[in-house]
C-alpha cells in the first residue's frame, strides 16, 4: 500500500486531523516558504503526536549542523532536502535523509546512484507551470528511477489526480501539501481524508 505524507503542517489541528484518516508522515517546513514555521512551534506540534508517526523536516540549502540541531531539537525523523545538498552531504544524515530532485534537477543514474539516502523524492519546480504535461513528466520519470530506491512523489498532487498518479509512477509514498489545503498552511480536512482514501485504496 502506497504511503501517504502530509506536508506544510504548522498546527496540531491539521497534524492531528492527517494522523486520524491514516497518513504515515507529516513534514515540518523550517525553510523559507509560506508554510515555514520556527523550530520552537514545530517542536510544540510534535511533542503532541501519537507514536508511530514520521515526523519530517524540510530544508532548503542549510549548513550540516543546522539540520542537525534542528532535526535534534524538534525529535525529527527525517530531513527532507531541497537544495544543492551534495551526496556527501546526504551521506552523513543517512539513513534519515530524502534528496528531493525535480524534472530538471533529475541527475542520470550514476549520479543518482551516489547518493546514499533513504528516499529519493520527485517535487514539481515551484517556479513551473502546472500543467498536464509536466505532471505526466514527472510521474514517468519516477517510475523510471525505482531500480535505484524508494520513490516519493509529490507536486500538484490532489484527491482528484493522486490515483492517476500511483498507477503511473508506482512510487513508495505520495506527498501533498498545497493540494490538500484552504489557503498556504491551513488544512483542508476534507481533502485531507479524501487524499488519502485515493491513494491507499483506489
Amino acid at each position: 500500500m502506497t504511503k501517504v505524507k502530509i506536508c506544510g503542517i504548522t498546527n496540531l489541528e491539521d497534524a492531528l486531523a492527517a494522523i486520524e484518516f491514516g497518513a504515515d508522515a507529516l513534514g515540518f517546513v523550517v525553510a523559507p516558504s509560506p508554510r515555514q514555521i520556527t523550530t520552537s512551534m514545530a517542536r510544540d506540534i510534535v511533542s503532541q503526536l501519537p507514536p508511530f508517526i514520521c515526523k519530517v523536516g524540510v530544508f532548503l540549502n542549510s549548513e550540516l549542523s543546522q539540520v542537525q540541531e534542528t532535526m535534534s531539537l524538534c525529535n525529527l525523523d527525517m530531513a527532507q532536502l531541497h537544495g544543492d545538498e551534495s551526496p556527501e552531504f546526504c551521506a552523513v544524515l543517512f539513513p534519515k535523509a530524502v534528496k528531493v530532485f525535480t524534472a530538471d534537477s533529475l541527475p542520470d543514474g550514476r549520479e543518482l546512484a551516489r547518493y546514499r539516502v533513504a528516499a529519493y523524492m520527485l517535487d514539481r519546480d515551484k517556479g513551473a507551470i502546472a500543467d498536464d504535461s509536466a505532471q505526466s513528466r514527472i510521474w514517468k520519470l519516477a517510475f523510471d528511477i525505482r531500480d535505484y530506491g524508494p520513490v516519493i512523489l509529490a507536486g500538484g498532487l490532489t484527491p482528484e489526480n493522486v490515483r492517476q498518479a500511483i498507477e503511473i509512477a508506482r512510487p513508495y509514498a505520495v506527498d501533498a501539501s498545497s493540494g490538500v489545503e484552504l489557503e498556504p498552511g491551513k488544512k483542508d480536512h476534507e481533502k485531507i481524508r479524501d487524499f488519502i482514501a485515493a491513494a491507499k485504496n483506489g
